[in-house]
């Protein structure tokens, strides 16, 4: 029997890339994502070109009618759910100093970044509490969170509360599920090559050159996906309620 996994915004970049990899690593993945699966049909057929068997299910994670589709269709197709990646998010759709946030900027990145990962994990929490276990444990749920967690930048003050918002949601659930067979664990990406960050590509080239990151290099979205894999895997069961950080070496504090 092959695991299943939930996948949020995995139409594309760091989303995609950890369908790809949990894919290969034998499970059946189930992704979420906003456009009509047409649109992303060359990626979905690379997909099944490596064998991975997988499930489209267009919405949007803070719609709560689209969370619920998402949970529903997955264990009708594949009768159960293993894995939550909890990796849809975004970014403001204009930078602006905190001084000049607006109440809406804030309140959308909050209801995709925060929320929406709150009330889907409560959903699939459910789910994998009450399906037979079948693995060596429940479950596990993996939030790809970021760096800004804990890095200021003022000119996207809500993207930095919602990942900090994230952070509590990983130890909140970390707490509540441990007794349930299930372990929550966090991702956080650094500098990432993906759409979200190719609108700043001239400002983290040049703190890349100027040796802010230890590894000198843009972050791929496979490097995420490799780190979502481990703590996906059988060998993360005594771990829950950590991070770890995929950044090069950013969050090394150095004299």
């Amino acid at each position: 029997m092959k695991k299943t996994a939930i996948i949020t915004g995995a139409s594309r970049g760091i989303g995609y890339a950890i369908a790809e990899r949990l894919g290969r690593d034998g499970c059946n993945v189930a992704i979420l994502a906003t456009g009509e699966q047409a649109r992303y049909q060359e990626a979905l057929d690379r997909l099944t070109d490596q064998g991975i068997d997988w499930l489209y299910v267009q919405g949007s994670v803070d719609s709560a009618q689209s969370r619920e589709k998402l949970v529903c269709e997955t264990v009708n197709h594949y009768g159960r759910i293993d894995i939550l990646v909890n990796n849809a998010g975004v970014a403001p759709k204009e930078r602006r100093d905190l001084l000049e946030m607006t109440e809406e900027s804030f309140d959308r990145v909050m209801n995709i970044n925060a929320k929406a990962n709150l009330f889907l994990t409560q959903l699939v929490a459910r789910q994998m509490i009450v399906q037979k276990q079948v693995f060596a444990n429940k479950g596990h749920i993996v939030n790809v969170g970021s760096c800004s967690a804990e890095v200021s930048s003022t000119s996207r003050g809500e993207y930095c509360v919602s990942k900090a918002a994230v952070w509590m949601l990983t130890t909140l659930f970390a707490d509540r599920l441990a007794a349930e067979g299930i372990v929550v664990n966090e991702v956080r990406p650094g500098v990432i090559a993906t759409d979200m960050t190719s609108v700043v590509t001239e400002k983290y080239d040049t703190l890349i050159a100027d040796g802010a990151f230890p590894i000198a290099r843009w972050g791929r979205p496979e490097d995420v996906a490799d780190m979502v894999s481990l703590f996906c895997s059988d060998r993360v069961l005594y771990t829950t309620g950590n991070y770890v950080d995929v950044d090069g070496g950013f969050h090394i504090k150095r004299l």
